[in-house]
């Protein structure tokens, strides 16, 4: 029996689930109340309220973009989609995807000498399946770093 994991079927996308769905359900939870409470104000104008639900909107927007983190794979390469960028790698780029124990997401060291913190995926909520997702996009990676690039065939 391998200890490498099987090659998931590309592409495939990772992405903090639990983190998401919290970040999502209570940016609607507060962008609710805080409209609600501006109408319920009997004493506050309509710029006033105004202002309440463009707040509430704005937290909203500031709880999606956290809840945005992802990974996406295809056969040509990696995009890592953080809070404030996104970033097309090749698979070339990719040395190594690091998940040490205490990381609080994927790290990728690249072929230039950097290293890119992949927030999509984090042990936060669910440590098992960051595990299970960092170990399927090193087994990508390391299967197309050594894969036949078509564009050098003949």
């Amino acid at each position: 029996m391998s200890d490498t994991p099987a090659l998931p079927s590309l592409p495939v996308t990772f992405r903090p689930g639990h983190t998401r769905a919290i970040l999502l359900t209570a940016g609607a939870a507060i962008f609710l109340t805080i409209s609600g409470v501006a109408l319920l104000l009997e004493q506050l104008g309509p710029g006033e309220q105004a202002s309440f639900v463009v707040t509430g909107a704005l937290i909203f927007w500031v709880l999606a973009q956290l809840a945005r983190v992802k990974v996406v794979a295809d056969e040509s390469g990696v995009t890592v989609v953080n809070i404030a960028s996104k970033r097309r790698l090749a698979w070339a780029e990719i040395l190594q995807v690091n998940l040490r124990p205490g990381d609080p997401w994927v790290f990728l060291n690249l072929s230039d000498g950097t290293s890119l913190p992949a927030l999509g995926i984090q042990p936060g909520l669910a440590r098992q399946r960051a595990i299970a997702d960092a170990q399927a996009l090193r087994a990508l990676a390391e299967a197309r770093a050594t894969a036949p690039r078509v564009e050098d065939q003949g």
